[in-house]
């Protein structure tokens, strides 16, 4: 009895280990330029991801995105869609896709891709086949994008 628990225990823990096992940017499944699997299996930190989105070398989201939650920030662009209620538009398996590949939703868009390491000419050799964001700072920045609701 103790063994047979002892074995259903540990297959929990083996497939609770491979739902959490993060997902390549090849291997990114798109529907219709959404995202609907965590690309970790882990929750996104609001936190880290409003830090993501305004830094610079990292996200770089506020080159383009006005964002008041972000006022202290300086030099907020307007190419993009204010993130303003950005949360209330899109579904979170939106807002992934588009953090992910904004390409496969926009065709055409200037976006950049912020989780793709390949398919691209990187203009400095030392980022080729990187992607711009890691699985888990996508997941953050989503988790963040999902708490900017109207007001």
């Amino acid at each position: 009895m103790k063994h047979a628990f002892g074995m259903t225990v540990a297959a929990a823990l083996a497939a609770s280990v491979a739902v959490a096992e993060e997902v390549k940017p090849t291997a990114v499944s798109f529907v219709d330029g959404t995202v609907e699997q965590s690309l970790t299996g882990q929750a996104g930190d609001a936190v880290e991801g409003r830090k993501v989105f305004a830094n610079r070398k990292q996200g770089n989201c506020l080159a383009c995105h006005t964002n008041a939650d972000l006022s202290e920030e300086s030099f907020h662009g307007e190419v993009g869609p204010p993130m303003d209620g950005v949360a209330d538009r899109w579904t979170q398996a939106e807002l992934r896709g588009i953090v992910t590949n904004s390409k496969m939703m926009f065709e055409g868009t200037i976006m950049p891709a912020f989780y793709v390491d390949a398919g691209y000419t990187r203009p400095l050799d030392d980022f080729a086949g990187q992607s711009i964001l890691t699985a888990q700072q996508v997941e953050d920045v989503v988790a963040y994008l999902m708490t900017l609701k109207e007001q």
